[in-house]
């Protein structure tokens, strides 16, 4: 792969788009030889044409081939029995029309073997570091020394990104169309070996395997390169019929967010916020820490950014009393010297005063330190007094040293020249466009310095092992449910299960309250079936809850009645087509679906993964003592939840999705109790 993205030689196969391919990369200033191939033209752009792959005078590291589906499969075998190094196939024709083309899409991959495959159907690769453009079309880019390389599976999407107009230098667009020769993952393998890629975007429609996306997502993470995805569509859930809780919380976006936040990948959502978050990763990489400070000379400006700052989860602290200091020496009483900073218009044009307070704006150390800065439009005003606030806060960000984070955003995208982004980051400043964006990518990477800190502890995703297709799905009624999950380390309450004749004695010997419900594997939501009573505190109160749910079963459960409770929680575990075994936390009890307050992890599961997902929930203080209420036995409630992921691990042939709903997390050092669980089992 690394011959087919810096190849010696090219060929080109095909006809008008051949030639363009071969206009691209004389513009783009390829050093290397190109060949283009045809079986009846004699020359094409000056070039002669060879007549077939076995004329060539060596084995090309890299070709585009742009002739018709069913051609492009005999071109790809004769490359592949040469020993050439990849191809950029660039036919549609193939599996994405279905039918015949899935068989021919297969044809494909077998006839290139272990060569290098990218495509089909899609638009081609561009190396702006050494100039190559196996691409039939014009594009925006130029070449540059070191940059981001962006990887979609949209060919338009890419030519798109390329006409960015942001001072974002891009290394590579590669389009990878259909996928099936090379995957996303060994894409970004090959990039992650080129030392002058600073960071890599990747438009994904779907992963193919999302265990190996994770291996290359942590090594990428390792060596500091930082990935950002923008992820598009989503996976389709096993063909089952969901019975479950748990299927309401963790559809297949989650899955992707959790992959994601796993591995320390940045997710975006539309194609500005991936180029905003790219640009930043550029300069200034994964941050330590979440502190900024804006400056500004407007307080509008500033409120805005506080507010940004806040709903991303920055933090923006009070000025250390040096920073203040220097800060106040040069902006004088009138001016009130916080964060954020409206450093209002008294030193606008003074290049020494300005330098100083940007200087003093750079003290405070914090992980980002920003100026909000719009240009006028050129066209009808002049810019000459912004040049000296520019340069001042780019020397001072320079005599501060490294890890600065020095930043400047335009709050209108289009109010930053993209010849004064360049210069910018010439300086080693960041030139951000758009205050929400900017805000977006500062997070980001936030994020991203935050899952380094844990690489050690972060393990990839187990191999996805399909479930084998054996016999029919059973139930396990409550009771059988609880047992198995008990057996585990679960903790469930004190009860039995009996005849109607027996509900009273086993009431009795429990001591009220107690709980009665109905046992039946055909009835995997009991409350709205009526078949649950709580709180049932004399034998009147259990004799007329059994004669209300006798219909429902001639087996009953008799539970101790939990006391103390603090919170109910749902643990569930479900199977996906993609991830395998997923475990999701949330909010539980009745209001799960109208709560959808949940945090889904990946297999295998570690105790500080399942801390970190409770201390997302939006209920989580809750469980530390809310407003001077009891807290909750969170270290009981870690090992319960690591008890049911056991459970699904050591069960993962069979299981099909598992409810632990209601969880009640007791007060602190009284531990939980699983009050009732669904478990759907395929028979094997």
């Amino acid at each position: 792969m690394q011959r087919l993205f810096s190849p010696r030689h090219i060929a080109v196969f095909g006809g008008a788009s051949a030639a363009e391919a071969i206009r691209q990369c004389r513009a783009l200033g390829f050093a290397g030889q190109i060949w283009p191939v045809h079986p009846t033209r004699s020359s094409v752009e000056g070039l002669a044409y060879y007549p077939n792959v076995a004329a060539l005078p060596d084995a090309p590291d890299a070709s585009f081939v742009a002739v018709p589906a069913a051609a492009t499969v005999e071109v790809v075998r004769a490359l592949a029995q040469r020993g050439s190094g990849g191809a950029i196939c660039y036919a549609s024709g193939f599996a994405e029309v279905g039918g015949e083309g899935i068989a021919l899409q297969k044809a494909l991959v077998e006839a290139a073997g272990d060569m290098a495959l990218v495509g089909p159907n899609c638009y081609g690769m561009l190396n702006y570091l050494d100039g190559v453009a196996l691409w039939p079309d014009q594009h925006g880019g130029q070449r540059v020394p070191r940059g981001v390389a962006i990887v979609t599976q949209s060919g338009n999407i890419g030519l798109n990104l390329t006409m960015q107009r942001r001072g974002l230098p891009l290394a590579y667009l590669i389009t990878v169309g259909n996928k099936a020769g090379d995957s996303i993952e060994a894409i970004v393998q090959a990039l992650l070996s080129d030392a002058r890629v600073s960071a890599i975007g990747l438009h994904i429609e779907g992963l193919d395997d999302v265990a190996a996306f994770s291996n290359v997502a942590l090594q990428a993470l390792a060596q500091g390169v930082p990935l950002v995805a923008l992820k598009a569509g989503s996976s389709a859930l096993g063909a089952q019929t969901a019975m479950s809780h748990t299927s309401s919380l963790a559809g297949p976006d989650a899955l992707y967010d959790a992959l994601f936040a796993r591995c320390g990948v940045a997710r975006v959502r539309e194609p500005v916020e991936m180029l905003e978050t790219l640009k930043f990763l550029h300069v200034h990489g994964a941050l330590l820490g979440r502190r900024i400070i804006s400056a500004s000379c407007s307080g509008g400006e500033a409120s805005l950014m506080a507010d940004l700052a806040q709903a991303r989860g920055l933090e923006m602290p009070a000025l250390p009393p040096a920073a203040y200091q220097r800060m106040h020496a040069v902006l004088g009483e009138k001016v009130t010297v916080a964060n954020p900073l409206d450093y209002h218009t008294y030193i606008w044009g003074d290049r020494a005063a300005l330098e100083e307070c940007f200087a003093g704006l750079m003290d405070c150390r914090f992980d980002a330190h920003i100026l909000v800065l719009d240009y006028p439009r050129l066209d009808r005003c002049s810019a000459d007094s912004w040049g000296a606030a520019v340069d001042a806060f780019a020397d001072a960000a320079a005599q501060a040293g490294p890890g600065t984070g020095a930043t400047m955003v335009a709050s209108l995208p289009e109010d930053l020249p993209e010849d004064i982004a360049h210069a910018l980051l010439a300086r080693g400043v960041a030139p951000m466009q758009g205050l929400a964006d900017c805000i977006a990518a500062i997070a980001h990477a936030a994020d991203m310095g935050a899952a380094h800190a844990r690489l050690a502890r972060t393990t990839p995703l187990a191999v996805l092992v399909p479930q084998p297709d054996a016999g029919p799905v059973r139930t396990l009624d409550e009771a059988a449910g609880k047992a198995a999950l008990r057996a585990f380390g679960l903790p469930v309450p004190r009860g039995r299960v009996v005849a109607a004749d027996g509900v009273l004695a086993c009431a009795i010997d429990l001591g009220f309250p107690v709980v009665l419900k109905a046992v039946s594997d055909q009835l995997a939501h009991k409350t709205e079936a009526g078949g649950v009573a709580l709180n049932l505190r004399d034998a009147t109160a259990l004799s007329e809850a059994l004669a209300r749910m006798a219909h429902l079963s001639e087996r009953f459960l008799v539970e101790d009645m939990a006391r103390d409770v603090v919170l109910e929680l749902i643990v569930g575990v479900q199977r996906d087509a993609q991830f395998g075994l997923t475990l999701t936390l949330g909010a539980g009890g009745i209001l799960v679906e109208l709560l959808q307050d949940a945090a889904t992890l990946l297999f295998p599961v570690a105790r500080q993964d399942v801390l970190a997902a409770l201390q997302s929930l939006k209920v989580w203080p809750l469980l530390t003592g809310f407003r001077g209420k009891p807290a909750g036995d969170v270290d009981a409630l870690v090992d319960a939840v690591l008890a049911v992921a056991a459970y699904a691990q050591a069960h993962a042939a069979q299981l099909v999705e598992l409810d632990v709903n209601p969880v009640l997390v007791l007060q602190q050092g009284r531990g939980v109790l699983a009050v009732d669980a669904l478990i759907r089992l395929k028979t094997l």
